[in-house]
């Protein structure tokens, strides 16, 4: 007798549970999504004490953190073909079992390239979870309730790197760093235990071969990219490393590109960026990565180097912020549901564009109120973007076209998140060469800054604003 529950169809299981269904589907994959978030968002505080553990420096350190990174975005691009060849539920579980293989390995690693190992092993598991949840959200539920699913799944993924930090600090001082590891660990037992029972058989496997070249040069040109865009803080922009860095990952695309037209079943159908809407959503999502990630980077950096606050100080005029993300994100899932995401997307990008701009405008004459004020504008918008971006940018595609469209989407928000991070830093960096360290020279800086993301996100505005404003169909009807 065996000791697992046994796989039921979905058919069987959708009559047993009824019109619960699907939200306990979601709620699985929101647990699993939410530990390989955890795995991402928490590790940055243990740097430090790593540092130490280790006898190295910072620059050797990151190799932790930049290998998580590449690992978790290449590992995006097989995850449509894995689906189609093994199934949502295998892919699924055998994600969550590499994950916690991984944190418990990188738990007991005694030295540091097998630190290195396991988060390369854990982000990996992470990028193969990462399209799960908007493919299984767009599949499971109709049109008329997929803003308010969006919503949901996407509150627990928003709020985790809010709480990770805080929390993984908390471990890292009674237990040691290692134990950051196995922050998610949890995550992934629990999801697992419910996916054996709630996710259902797999339907009969699409026979088609797995695009080698077509992985091998996407994958070559996002190591590459990433290497580029890590160059420009150890070598600077006018690095032959760094340009040779871009100049090689430019071609390496191209020559996906070519391989892609030819390919009868590529990795990554070109004929998706045939529709207007798709590229253009593709655009946006690179574009809120950009912004997203280097702003939760220039923000806290902005108000400890420039405004003197201290680390905690710098935390705690942040929670603001985070509360009105946790409570829009319901309320702009439902809009979604009632009004066009596409305009929902585009009023998100405004506010979260305008809440840079106030910090540009204002400076280091910024006070606390207004601080308060201009990054609850920025969350809000961030809240109304989340559960619309996704459903404006795959709505009416055909049924088998959103395995690979969910990976694009999230492949480009990864990337557009990697770059935010480094460009701004450097931009940052170089702006204080030019007008000095000191007030009000050092204000200047972050202001534009501030300025470089505000243009980022009215151009990502204009590529939302050229999305169609189709009306839903029924997925019967696709």
């Amino acid at each position: 007798m065996s000791l697992l529950p046994r796989a039921q169809t979905l058919e069987a299981l959708s009559q047993r549970y009824g019109q619960r269904y699907k939200w306990l589907v979601l709620l699985v994959i929101g647990l699993g999504t939410v530990a390989g978030v955890l795995c991402t968002s928490s590790f940055n505080v243990a740097v430090p004490a790593m540092t130490r553990h280790f006898g190295l420096g910072q620059a050797q350190v990151q190799w932790a953190m930049t290998g998580f990174m590449a690992a978790m975005t290449v590992a995006m691009l097989p995850t449509s073909w894995l689906l189609d060849r093994f199934g949502f539920r295998r892919v699924f579980l055998l994600s969550l079992a590499t994950l916690a293989v991984a944190s418990v390995a990188g738990f007991f690693a005694p030295t540091f390239p097998l630190v290195v190992c396991a988060r390369v092993v854990q982000g990996a598991a992470a990028g193969v979870l990462q399209p799960m949840g908007i493919l299984a959200l767009m599949r499971l539920f109709s049109p008329e309730t997929q803003g308010r699913a969006s919503g949901i799944l996407t509150l627990s993924i928003a709020s985790t790197p809010a709480i990770a930090p805080a929390l993984g600090g908390v471990l890292l001082d009674a237990f040691g760093w290692e134990t950051i590891f196995l922050l998610g660990l949890p995550f992934c037992l629990v999801a697992a235990v419910a996916a054996l029972y709630l996710l259902p058989l797999p339907r009969p496997a699409v026979a088609k071969r797995f695009d080698w070249f077509g992985v091998s040069w996407l994958t070559l040109a996002t190591i590459l990219l990433i290497e580029g865009v890590s160059s420009l803080q150890h070598s600077g922009l006018a690095s032959a490393w760094t340009w040779g860095q871009f100049g090689f990952a430019t071609l390496a695309l191209l020559l996906f590109v070519r391989h892609a037209r030819r390919h009868a079943a590529p990795i990554i159908n070109l004929q998706l960026f045939g529709r207007r809407t798709f590229t253009m959503g593709t655009i946006v999502s690179f574009a809120y990565g950009f912004g997203l990630y280097a702003s939760t980077y220039l923000i806290p950096v902005f108000l400890q180097n420039a405004l003197a606050y201290s680390a905690s100080a710098a935390g705690m005029a942040l929670v603001p912020s985070g509360i009105a993300l946790v409570l829009t994100l319901p309320v702009a899932g439902r809009m979604a549901d009632r009004y066009s995401p596409k305009w929902i997307t585009l009023a998100g990008l405004l506010l979260f564009g305008a809440s840079f701009l106030i910090f540009a405008v204002l400076g280091g004459g910024i006070e606390h109120k207004e601080m308060i004020a201009s990054t609850v504008i920025g969350r809000i918008g961030l809240g109304l973007i989340l559960p619309a971006l996704g459903i404006a940018t795959m709505r009416n595609l055909a049924a088998h076209q959103l395995g690979q469209s969910s990976v694009v989407i999230s492949y480009a928000r990864q990337i557009g998140g990697v770059m935010g991070i480094a460009i701004i830093a450097v931009f940052i960096q170089w702006r204080e060469l030019v007008y000095g360290q000191e007030a009000p020279g050092l204000y200047t800086a972050y202001a534009q800054g501030f300025l470089l993301l505000t243009g980022i996100l009215l151009l990502a505005s204009v590529a939302a604003a050229l999305m169609k404003n189709e009306p839903a169909k029924a997925m019967s009807e696709r």
